[in-house]
C-alpha cells in the first residue's frame, strides 16, 4: 500500500524506507545508516524523480529526464533533496511536489530502480514504469 505525503517544515515529504533501501538510496549495515544519498528531485505533471546525483551519470539523468518530460509534456521543477530518517526508516523531502499535482494526503506509489525512485499518481503509471525500464537498461 503506497504511503502518503505528509507536510515536513516547510514542504512535503514521504515515508520511503523500502524503496530506499530496495533503489541504494540509503545504505545500513547492522541497522546502523552508512549512506544517504544525494538527491535531486525533478517535478513533471503525476511524476516525480528522485534521483541519486553522485550514482547516476549526468548524461543518464539528462535521458530520464528528457523521456519523462516528453512523456508527460512537463516538467516544473528540478531541486535539490534530502533523506532523513523518520520514525523507524527514511523519508524523502519532495520539493516541487506541489507543482506536480501532489498534495498532503496524496497516496504516493513510490518504485525503485537502481539509484533512482519514481513516484506516480494514478494516471502516470505508464509513464513511471517506462523510466524504470530505462534506468534498468542504463546499467
Amino acid at each position: 500500500m503506497p504511503n502518503t505525503i505528509k507536510r515536513s517544515g516547510d514542504g512535503l515529504a514521504l515515508q520511503v524506507t523500502k524503496p530506499a533501501r530496495a533503489a541504494g538510496l540509503v545504505e545500513e549495515i547492522d541497522e546502523e545508516t552508512t549512506r544517504l544519498a544525494s538527491t535531486r528531485v525533478f517535478a513533471f505533471d503525476g511524476l516525480l524523480l528522485v534521483v541519486d546525483i553522485d550514482r547516476i551519470t549526468d548524461e543518464n539523468i539528462v535521458e530520464l529526464a528528457t523521456s519523462a518530460a516528453l512523456d508527460t509534456v512537463s516538467i516544473h521543477r528540478v531541486a535539490n533533496a534530502s533523506f532523513q530518517i523518520a520514525r523507524n526508516g527514511y523519508q524523502v523531502q519532495l520539493p516541487g511536489a506541489a507543482d506536480a499535482g501532489f498534495h498532503v494526503g496524496d497516496r504516493a506509489p513510490c518504485t525503485p530502480a537502481p539509484n533512482l525512485l519514481v513516484i506516480a499518481a494514478e494516471g502516470s503509471k505508464r509513464v513511471a514504469a517506462d523510466i524504470v525500464m530505462i534506468r534498468k537498461e542504463q546499467i
